[in-house]
């Protein structure tokens, strides 16, 4: 089996591997305790904060360690809601994020704030003159990604978040960076961004961390209360082992960032060409999507269907998102860049890692090739 879904989750590095059990071995006192084991322990997580501030620039004080991306993402988006309702009840943010920003707006809807649901163009992105025209006095948040985990669409954040400080200074702007950090650049200051969320095994580290950045100056309403860990934002017991995997992956990933840009842009654009080449076949992403994701549908035919057929010649695809994959319902995302219902329910997402080999990518270019073959007598045609 040959495995293409690195956008759903990656292979940890070796290293990351040795270190949570090194760490689990040697350091596993609580890191609140006051005697020798938990002073060690606590001294590891503070190292693996400045790790990861040093990653994004950032004072290490700025990091909020999370058990991932859905919980930063709920951490930032509710604790803003919450802390600043005296300023205002108006959110932006996108038609297409992922399910753990999208959702937390709906919740946050249904707790009486009012939401402004952004549009995307064809390629997913959002036109920055759309933020300026729905940014409000009493706007207290927008919350844009900055890689579509479908697409790999890449938004103009930058461009954004001028907009946003140009419009009104005291509006906060949180980026879900889960799919671009080690792939894209990254420049939160630049971008003028005040929260940022990162889940480490989209960037080789283990499942079950993350962290959030908040910016110096700005606080949140905490969401888990009963301890004082985290500077009071996130009580529980740190799981120190996979802080510091996470912060030696990060570390990786930063440094490996460019090389891997160079390695995968090459690599999708092959598959490109093959998908293009083969009658049928409807490509969505181009070059100026991130490297590392290639999206396409098979119109006619559901996309489950050509993912089990990949799968018997031993590549692993993907649908949608991971955490909608066995929902049946189109993709969200696809019909919000108007694709058809039929191209919706037939998407097949490759998300590639900088271990492909080349011969890989030549055996997944023939399956792809063998399974349209294969299917091609049962398409659904229209009369």
């Amino acid at each position: 089996m040959i495995y293409w879904d690195h956008a759903a989750s990656t292979p940890p590095y070796d290293d990351v591997i040795r270190t949570i059990t090194e760490v689990m071995t040697k350091h596993y006192g609580n890191p609140s305790s006051m005697h020798q084991f938990g002073e060690d322990a606590i001294k590891l997580i503070k190292r693996a904060r400045e790790v990861c501030g040093n990653a994004l620039n950032v004072k290490p004080t700025e990091i909020v360690f999370t058990s991932g991306a859905t919980e930063g993402n709920n951490m930032a988006i509710k604790g803003v809601a919450l802390q600043y309702m005296n300023r205002g009840k108006h959110l932006i943010t996108t038609k297409t994020e992922h399910a753990s920003v999208y959702e937390s707006f709906l919740q946050l809807q249904q707790w009486g704030y009012e939401v402004t649901f952004l549009p995307v163009d064809s390629q997913g992105c959002v036109d920055p003159a759309s933020v300026t025209a729905a940014i409000r006095k009493d706007t207290i948040l927008v919350s844009i990604m900055h890689v579509n985990n479908e697409m790999g669409a890449v938004q103009p954040i930058e461009a954004i978040g001028q907009e946003i400080k140009r419009c009104n200074s005291r509006t906060l702007f949180h980026v879900d960076g889960v799919q671009g950090f080690g792939k894209l650049a990254v420049d939160l200051k630049k971008w003028q961004v005040d929260l940022y969320t990162l889940s480490a095994h989209k960037f080789r580290g283990p499942k079950g961390s993350g962290l959030l950045y908040v910016r110096e100056g700005l606080k949140l309403t905490p969401l888990l209360t009963g301890g004082s860990q985290e500077s009071g934002l996130r009580a529980g017991t740190e799981n120190t082992p996979q802080l510091i995997a996470m912060a030696k992956a990060m570390r990786m990933a930063n440094e490996q960032q460019q090389s891997f840009m160079n390695k995968v842009s090459v690599i999708r654009d092959r598959l490109h060409a093959t998908i293009r080449d083969i009658q049928g076949l409807k490509l969505h992403t181009h070059e100026n999507s991130a490297p590392h994701i290639v999206h396409f549908s098979y119109p006619g035919m559901r996309s489950e269907v050509l993912l089990h057929t990949l799968e018997e010649q031993g590549m692993l695809v993907s649908t949608k998102s991971a955490c909608s994959t066995k929902q049946s319902e189109p993709s969200r995302v696809l019909l919000s860049m108007g694709l058809s219902v039929e191209e919706a329910s037939s998407g097949i997402r490759i998300s590639l890692g900088d271990s492909h080999t080349e011969e890989e990518v030549s055996l997944l270019q023939g399956a792809l090739r063998t399974a349209i073959e294969q299917l091609e007598p049962f398409l659904r045609r229209e009369n």
